[in-house]
């Protein structure tokens, strides 16, 4: 087990804020582990209910009132979105006063797809997306073995490459066949794998529904719906695009990434370092990697990305209080500032600019613009 500390602590604070706090994250990242840890750090009694096990699932259908009214302390829900209707029920719960139990819920889709809770619980609950392992958890050492198998515990720490990449392919397999469907999405599996497929190979790009439209010959909507429901269930990234008042046209698409490099990889059947190095998708996959771990080491208000139509552009326009940042990810040893970045950092009026690289040292290229080396991360990304 791998301990999630900073999680930790972020959850039991939301705790001591919120009546209800939501655990989110695709299947198999870790919730349950980082909820028992929570559950471990919790000063009171905690209850658990997993509504994978029919037996809790049954419980609560049947009547989740008498299951849950009288208890106290820590109350956690897995795989809440298999049971939608108890979300009026948990705004009763919640308003109770004084309050005997606080909610963990835990849940593998977005906050828009448990319509439910945004509705009911409006006020009384945070959201907590937990993410695949970063680097606090694993090292800089194993940055590489993060970047090739991603952040799926199980796949990370498994034995060899070959069986984290089996690993993978089976959660791919199992989440087309299964995960959808109870989610329910009623598309083919293998469509959507055959989607999923595209995405990967789209990595970093900017979205283009027409594209793909043509390529399966359905309508714009039909491949609008199929990439949301990728986005919905949490392993797929819309990083959507900044607009400034500027005398300049502005791209308005998101730019697609596939969440995890270990998935992205597997789509790729890219199973080595040797591979990856040598892929055309190689620097895609390392600029997902780096958004991925930044966003996760720092603690963004809003996040997003720019770029014009003259080709200006920039990887991460990130907002955190009063300070805009931005990011430029380079697969080099020898990083330069581009005429791309100064502009970039003149009309956004950015107050830092850092250029992530994958030379061995962290240094500035000049005021304002420091070039952070991939492998320093955590000691110098402030």
């Amino acid at each position: 087990m791998i301990p999630r500390k900073r999680h930790i602590q972020n959850v039991l604070k939301s705790l001591k804020s919120f009546e209800c706090v939501a655990i989110l994250g695709p299947r198999q990242v870790g919730k349950t582990t980082l909820a028992k840890q929570v559950s471990n750090a919790y000063a009171r009694k905690t209850h658990h209910f997993d509504l994978e096990d029919p037996i809790d699932l049954n419980r609560l259908a049947s009547d989740a009132r008498l299951a849950l009214a009288d208890l106290k302390g820590l109350v956690i829900i897995d795989e809440v979105q298999r049971a939608p209707d108890i979300f009026p029920l948990l705004r009763v719960l919640a308003d109770r006063r004084p309050r005997p139990a606080r909610f963990l819920l835990l849940g593998s889709a977005s906050p828009g797809l448990l319509k439910q809770s945004s509705e009911s619980l409006a006020g009384r609950i945070s959201y907590y997306e937990l993410p695949g392992l970063n680097l606090e958890e694993v090292g800089n050492k194993n940055l590489n073995k993060r970047w090739l198998r991603g952040g799926f515990p199980d796949a990370y720490v498994a034995r060899s490459h070959d069986a984290a990449f089996r690993w993978l392919e089976e959660f791919i397999r199992t989440f087309l066949q299964r995960d959808l469907a109870e989610l329910g999405f009623r598309s083919s599996s293998t469509t959507m794998r055959r989607f999923w497929t595209m995405l990967a190979h789209w990595q970093g790009q900017v979205w283009n529904s027409s594209e793909f439209a043509r390529s399966f010959g359905v309508a714009d909507t039909t491949i609008r719906r199929y990439l949301d429901t990728l986005s919905d269930t949490l392993v797929v990234t819309q990083l959507q695009p900044w607009h400034e008042n500027l005398s300049k046209r502005q791209v308005k698409a998101p730019k697609i990434y596939i969440r995890d490099t270990g998935l992205l990889h597997t789509l790729l059947r890219i199973t080595d370092m040797k591979s990856l190095e040598s892929h055309p998708k190689l620097g895609a996959s390392w600029e997902g990697l780096m958004i991925e771990l930044i966003t996760s080491h720092l603690a963004f208000d809003e996040t997003y990305f720019w770029a014009t139509h003259g080709g200006a552009e920039l990887d991460l326009l990130a907002f955190r209080g009063s300070k805009t940042l931005g990011v430029e990810i380079k697969r080099t040893t020898t990083p330069s500032i581009t005429r791309s970045m100064r502009q970039a950092a003149s009309d956004l009026k950015l107050d830092r600019l850092l250029v992530i690289h994958a030379g061995p040292d962290t240094y500035e290229l000049e005021k304002g613009v420091i070039a952070i080396s991939a492998n320093r991360l955590l000691d110098d990304l402030q």
